[in-house]
Order: C-alpha cells, then structure tokens, then sequence
C-alpha cells in the first residue's frame, strides 16, 4: 500500500508497480466491502498489545489458510519469523514498528489513488486469501483499466512462499508486456523537440489528415471542435476554417508542438495541453473531435474511447486516423536481425479500435484499414524523417545505450533485402481511418 501512495505521488520516478495481495483500503469502508471487517480489525489490533505473541500465532494461521500448501506454509511462517515483540515497554522498538504498521493498514485508503493512477500496474491475489478478500481483484481493475490483476487459485496471503515459481512467472510475464509500454512524457517531450522540423517532413500525416477531412459530412455545422493532437496546428487551422463559427480547440499533450502552433497560425482558437486519455472538457461539451495520426499514442483504448464517448454530445462526431501493428514491419523485421530489444513503437492491431469504440457508445459511418507505402532512397532517409517527425522509439524496452558498428551495419543490410524493383526501400505504415457518431 505504500509502494501504491508512492508511485502515486511519483509517477515520473516508477516505470511499473507491483503488489502482492494488496488492497485498496484494508479495513472495510460503507462503500468497501471486500477488506477486513472493522470489529475484525479493531479485535486483532487489540491482542496484539495485549498478547504479541499469540496475536503472531494466529497472524501465521490466517496468512495459510485455505493455502494448498497450508501445512507447510505454517511451519516456513513460524520458522522464519520467529521474532515478535515483548509488549512489555512502550519504548520497544519492535514494538513501535508493528503498532506503526497496523495503524497504517487502519489508516491508508488508497482507492482515489489506484483511480487514477497512470502508472502500469500488477496486483497478484490469493484466490483463499483470509486477510484480503480475492473479489478485491475485480474491483482494483474496475477502478483503473490501467491496473492489470492476477489471481492464483489455491493461494492464501504469501504466494512468495507458497508458489513462487508462478509468482515469479506471472511478474516476468508482465515486465516482458511492459518492453512495449509507452512512456507519455518521453512521447510529449520527443514531440516538442521536432514541432520546428514536423511540417518540412509530414507528408504522411499531410496526405491522410487530408482525407480524413474529406470524410467529414459537408453539411455538418459544430459549434465546438476540438483536434486532438493538433501538433503543430497545420489541421487546426483547416477546421477553423471549415468551421468558421465554431469554437476551435486545438489539444496536444506536448508543450512544444502548442507554443510552436500559436506562434504560427493567426486563427481563433484556443490551445490546452491535454491528453487524449483525460480530456480537460465536461461531459456532452463538444459537437466534433477531429485526430489525425495521434490516438496511436494512446495505449489504453477503452480509456480513450470512453473519454471520446463522454465529452461528444449524443449525435456528436468523431473522425480519427491512427496506425495499426503492421506499421513499419520492414524496419522491425531488420531490427531483430540485431538484438532483442525494441527499437520500433509498437502499436494495437487494426481490428481493436472499431470493438473498443463500438463498446463506448459509437456508431460507425465508415472504417477502413489502408496500407500506404512511402519510399526512400536510402535507410539514413527513413530515419532522419522518423527523427524530423519526433516519431522515433519512445518504449521502455529500448537499448539505452549505443547499438555498436557492427549492428548497424546488419540493420542497413538486412534492410536492404526489402528494397524494390524500382530502388526504393519501401517503409509501410498501416492506416485506420474512422468515422463515427455519438449515440448519446
């Protein structure tokens, strides 16, 4: 629980947070009820200053039972720790800290914190943990999509001791998962250093934010816009406009792209620094959201779509482009050829995007999933536009440290196997297009 107020509190120090049959609130709240009853609680606390010893005795036995090694769980539990304090000075040390630590688990709550809680997350439980109702599982996750939860059937309160080997199974698992996970603040910071270069080198993000403005019914006359992930505002300014009496908002979540955007366009809209996943409108606020080429930042896309699907007013319309899986294969296939790391973001497959939005409470128009080939004259023009656009590797699992001589040299040449008839190396870049509306 401490390690959950701490990442909470410094989010930008923690990559992942791990823990192992935790609560939210251990002590049972009205609107709580999978933690320990408070009379419960209250009687525990209670033996202990009283009888140390005996309250360890049946901490042991609460922390096995139900365990499919119970028997020997106990025996590990009383070999290993022994030691409990006299309960005869208030001074003791020991004593201190075992009342310290029960006072905490009365105190902490940590339930707004797990909600909104950006760090990426594992919470392991017991499906027979005494002390920590298993149905915590369900609403930890329920809390926060971000949280991940496991459940060990035929576990208590100690899966360290009791099976550690798929313990540690499923920790690796999701640190393995966590090689792709995107780290917001690299992705805005990474952004905000190329809004000088972005516009001289996105041909890509020019060509289909231009036809997923086409896309957009003609008729159709918002009072509020917004575009998300406006960059530098190049198509800010379009649907300005277009929308010429509308209310205009364009939102980035880095700084850089927003005071670049404002220097250069002349228009009458309003620039916030926000995330597409938290969205700074109210509820029913906003006729149309406009996103070329950003929501593939986002990771979590329930979160996303149920934020598109809140601040839209019923009818409302949602026209987005983003990049499936199969974006740049080529320089990933030719990556693995050196090391394991990743050196390619990775993005969710194509098909994900129209179930998670239709679960939302979006009403498809149209969707559509279009390979589009760009081609280079050689590998150091792919990556110096990769570079340009501030697009490059922004995931955890990266090589932190510099890829030798020899590794580049098989990066060029294995990429080279992919170079066509015509001479140009080709990169590949797996577009979505989507239109959809509100159902309110």
């Amino acid at each position: 629980m401490l390690a959950t107020t701490l990442a909470s509190r410094y989010p930008e120090r923690f990559n992942h947070l791990i823990t192992i049959a935790s609560n939210g609130c251990f002590v049972q709240q009205p609107d709580w009820p999978c933690a320990m009853p408070v009379e419960t609680f209250v009687a525990f606390f209670e033996l202990f200053k009283q009888q140390p010893a005996v309250c360890l005795k049946r901490f042991h036995g609460l922390q096995s039972r139900g365990d499919n090694h119970e028997r020997q769980l106990l025996k590990t539990l009383k070999r290993t720790f022994d030691h409990c304090p006299d309960g005869h000075s208030d001074h003791d040390a020991g004593d201190d800290s075992w009342r310290t630590g029960l006072e905490l688990l009365s105190q902490l709550d940590n339930r707004e914190l797990l909600r909104s809680l950006h760090v990426r997350g594992l919470h392991i439980y017991g499906a027979e943990d005494q002390l920590v109702p298993v149905a915590v599982a369900g609403e930890v996750s329920a809390l926060n999509h971000y949280q991940q939860v496991a459940v060990l059937e035929n576990t208590a309160h100690v899966p360290q001791l009791s099976c550690p080997e798929e313990l540690a199974l499923r920790v690796c698992n999701f640190l393995r998962e966590g090689r792709y996970h995107l780290n917001k603040q690299r992705v805005a910071d990474s952004f905000s250093r190329a809004a000088t270069s972005y516009d001289s080198v996105a041909r890509l993000q020019r060509q289909v934010g231009q036809q997923l403005l086409d896309a957009v019914p003609g008729h159709y006359q918002p009072s509020r816009v917004i575009d998300i992930g406006c960059g530098t505002g190049y198509f800010t300014e379009r649907l300005a406009k277009t929308y010429s009496s509308a209310e205009c908002f364009g939102v980035d979540l880095a700084e850089g792209m927003l005071d670049f955007a404002r220097r250069e366009h002349n228009i009458s809209a309003t620039w916030l620094c926000g995330d597409a996943e938290s969205l700074p409108f109210a509820d029913n606020s906003v006729d149309m959201v406009f996103s070329n080429l950003a929501f593939q930042w986002c990771e979590q896309l329930p979160a996303l779509a149920g934020e598109i699907n809140r601040v839209l007013k019923p009818g409302g319309f949602l026209a987005f482009t983003s990049l499936g899986s199969q974006t740049l294969f080529e320089l990933r296939e030719s990556w693995a050829a050196v090391d394991d790391y990743v050196h390619v973001n990775h993005f969710h497959n194509a098909g994900n995007w129209q179930d998670v939005f239709a679960e939302a409470g979006m009403d498809f128009d149209s969707f559509d999933v279009v390979p589009c080939v760009l081609d280079y004259c050689d590998f150091r023009h792919l990556t110096d536009e990769l570079k340009g656009l501030g697009a490059h590797n922004v995931n955890e699992g990266q090589n932190r440290g510099m890829t030798g001589r020899h590794g580049i040299q098989t990066l060029i040449r294995t990429y080279e196997q992919f170079r066509n008839p015509q001479g140009a190396l080709p990169a590949t870049w797996e577009v979505i297009y989507g239109v959809a509306r509100c159902q309110g």
